[in-house]
């Protein structure tokens, strides 16, 4: 028997969620305390004494008013775009919905009485009518859930860039804190919301399916489908604005009229400004949310066949979900690593910093797992599946699930840095190819892109073989949830490559100094390769 009592994992799995809210308010809050107003009435900016900021520094109020109405202008662009794409988004979804509805419903022809349980015969479950209905229920609750998270994303986003510009007089240190603060909001955002979500549609279902949880999880089946379905058009739709945004802004710009990026007479600078929001952010945090919802509801569906399943073992049922509880846990401890226990005061500090994101995270989840399997696991259960015989698993095993899921995922993401930083060869030699031309360049960087993928293959590859062996496909549902367990820290990583951008162009749009370009574009750098690190970890779970 598992150690962790059901009502113990009905508070903890809520409390969790409702901590990681919580911490992205409250960061919310401290960014929200640096002022984009111009100050008449004392000589301070933005609580600290004027000695502090660049001392070349053209009129501070004109900066500030400048930063401001840029930061207007780009959040004005990424919400339109974002409200656009939702209105056929939204059409997608009644059709789709009518259309999970109608599906499924006909299965026994929109039968409204119960009918043997498929994997146990003496049990009646739901009527196929009712299972049609809730499950399009759950398709609409993960598509909302997934819209929201990615507006928010979207909103802090855009709020905090000309912040990040501001704070960038202090210091790249200051700047850094400012977006990567802003970051961490959208990740635990999402990650909360997706599991507070989640949860409270398992049980306001269960109250209808009471202990057909076999139907109850199949239903909730629609959860991810939703997620994944906003993850297409955030994804691709917000992905091609955003590459098609940025390559005319440099063709218009540097090759038509030789002028250099994000110069303010350039308009479509604006434009790569707003794709940086709606696909990078927006869009990265649709296709994240997606494979956490898809991971999260496919383990719930296999594990609701399993031992445990069968004789209503709620604390075992939700050990996915104590998985993601934990994960925030562990990831708002490991924030403060970049922003209280640790402070920046080089430029060459900034990427190792974020590593040591990546690197925290995984160890202190690593032994977050093996206390949720000691807690909520029994030693020793079995997985059921058609055409098998049953799986015995222990709860060890079902540890190196998840672990091998996790450790996976800081592969990917250690080998897409490699590949991707400017302080490694690959870029290097990649720069280097263009003494020789565009040809040269573009072969070089192809052929360096499919070397970078070697790796992060064969560790998918190695935790798809490892897992299925130790828990068949409930270790393979649980090992992408591993995977994905430190999602708030990653979205955090990721979103801050984004807004380290923006602040970048609002600088040089605002007419700052050459010394403050120079920190944003450190900051800039550095962003490159975490939003690179982001689309390894989505790609590696899904």
């Amino acid at each position: 028997m598992a150690l962790l009592t059901d009502n113990i994992t009905e508070i903890v799995i809520p409390v969790a969620a409702v901590i990681g809210i919580a911490y992205a308010l409250v960061q919310w809050y401290l960014v929200s305390r640096i002022s984009v107003k111009p100050n008449h009435h004392c000589s301070t900016n933005n609580g600290y004494t004027d000695y502090l900021l660049e001392d070349d520094a053209v009129d501070d109020d004109a900066v500030v008013i400048k930063c401001a109405e840029i930061q207007q202008a780009i959040s004005v662009g990424a919400t339109s775009f974002l409200l656009t794409e939702y209105k056929f988004l939204a059409f997608f979804m009644g059709v789709f919905a009518v259309v999970i509805f109608v599906f499924l419903g006909s299965v026994k022809q929109f039968s409204t009485k119960t009918q043997p349980c498929e994997y146990d015969s003496s049990m009646q479950c739901a009527p196929a009518l009712l299972n049609a209905a809730f499950t399009t229920v759950a398709f609409v609750l993960g598509a909302l859930t997934s819209v929201l998270s990615g507006y928010l994303g979207m909103r802090i986003a855009t709020y905090a860039n000309a912040r990040t510009t501001l704070e960038a007089r202090r210091g790249v240190g200051k700047a850094f804190i400012v977006a990567f603060r802003s970051g961490s909001v959208m990740g635990f955002l999402l990650a909360a919301n997706g599991l507070l979500v989640l949860y409270i549609a398992i049980n306001v279902f269960k109250l209808y399916y009471k202990h057909d949880w076999e139907g109850l999880f199949e239903a909730i089946t629609g959860y991810g489908l939703g997620g994944s379905s906003v993850a297409l058009f955030g994804r691709v739709g917000g992905g091609i604005y955003t590459k098609a945004a940025d390559v005319g802004a440099d063709l218009v710009g540097k090759v038509e009229r030789n002028i250099p990026e994000d110069d303010p007479r350039n308009p479509a600078v604006i434009a790569d400004n707003v794709g940086d929001n709606v696909g990078d952010i927006a869009g990265m945090g649709a296709d994240l949310f997606g494979s956490f919802a898809e991971s999260s509801c496919a383990a719930l569906v296999v594990a609701s066949i399993s031992s445990f399943g069968v004789t209503h073992n709620f604390t075992a049922m939700c050990f996915p979900l104590l998985i993601s509880s934990m994960g925030i846990v562990v990831c708002l401890v490991t924030t403060l690593f970049a922003t209280d226990f640790y402070e920046i005061k080089t430029v060459k500090q900034i990427e190792p910093t974020l590593k040591r994101q990546l690197v925290i995270s995984t160890i202190l989840m690593t032994l977050g797992i093996a206390l949720v399997c000691w807690l909520a696991l029994p030693s020793k259960f079995h997985i059921y599946y058609v055409g098998h015989e049953p799986k015995a698993v222990h709860n060890w095993g079902l540890f190196f699930c998840v672990g091998v899921g996790l450790w996976a995922g800081l592969i990917i993401g250690y080998t897409t840095e490699y590949f991707t930083s400017n302080a490694y060869s690959p870029v290097q030699d990649v720069a280097d190819s263009c003494r020789t031309g565009a040809a040269t360049n573009v072969i070089f960087g192809l052929a360096l892109g499919y070397k970078s993928v070697i790796i992060p293959i064969f560790a998918i590859a190695v935790a798809i073989y490892v897992s299925f062996a130790l828990a068949a496909m409930y270790g393979i549902a649980v090992a992408a949830l591993g995977m994905l367990s430190t999602i708030a820290t990653g979205l955090a990583i990721d979103a801050y490559g984004p807004i380290s951008d923006n602040a970048g162009g609002i600088a040089e749009m605002a007419g700052m100094s050459h010394k403050i370009r120079e920190r944003t574009d450190a900051l800039d750098a550095a962003g490159n390769t975490t939003a690179a690190i982001g689309k390894g970890f989505a790609i590696g779970s899904a």
